[in-house]
């Protein structure tokens, strides 16, 4: 069982790697097989809206940039489950898992289909004042929708609850593990 934790932050210390070395954590315990993938440190461009808005994504469900998205996208596919952990600013994940996101939608949802039903978790991450987690969340899941993933969990993590939302989220990891070990479903 493989599953592949994509989180987006520049900052490695902060809130948002917390919640995904608490999630790992939680998978570990499991026994899963993680691959953690770190947008901010790889080589990751926007959508160029190239061929008037529909290119080769829509042609071929290929992106024509030549970046680390076709790695990740294949990495991804290979996993049984996948969990985005994304830091939020202004109401929205960050710029990095936007940009992959809006790129995977293209590709995914208008060809290729191979990421459909795979279950998934999000778990957006706002320090600040926390106001504008529950918004990320929903954009996050708008374009799982899109491209007919399932999110079955979805978490918001700000200052005033990581105390006890830490550990829950280690808890969740281990039960989103026993979940896609049992092929436990959940259809809406």
């Amino acid at each position: 069982m493989k599953v592949a934790v994509v989180w987006s932050s520049p900052n490695k210390d902060g809130l948002t790697a917390s919640a995904k070395d608490r999630f790992i954590a939680g998978l570990r315990s499991a026994g899963v097989e993680i691959d953690e993938i770190h947008l901010n440190t790889m080589k990751l461009e926007h959508c160029k809206a190239c061929g008037n808005g529909w290119g080769t994504c829509n042609k071929t469900g290929t992106c024509v940039i030549a970046d680390d998205f076709e790695d990740i996208y294949q990495r991804i596919t290979a996993a049984d489950g996948i969990a985005f952990v994304s830091a939020v600013y202004w109401s929205e994940m960050t710029e990095c898992m936007k940009a992959f996101i809006d790129r995977l939608r293209r590709c995914e949802a208008t060809k290729r289909h191979a990421l459909s039903e795979k279950r998934c978790v999000l778990v957006a991450c706002a320090g600040g004042t926390g106001r504008g987690s529950l918004e990320c969340l929903e954009s996050m899941e708008r374009a799982l929708t899109h491209m007919n993933m399932r999110a079955y969990d979805r978490i918001s993590v700000v200052r005033y609850n990581s105390d006890y939302i830490l550990p829950a989220i280690e808890a969740a990891g281990a039960v989103y593990a026993q979940r896609l070990e049992s092929g436990f479903n959940m259809y809406y």
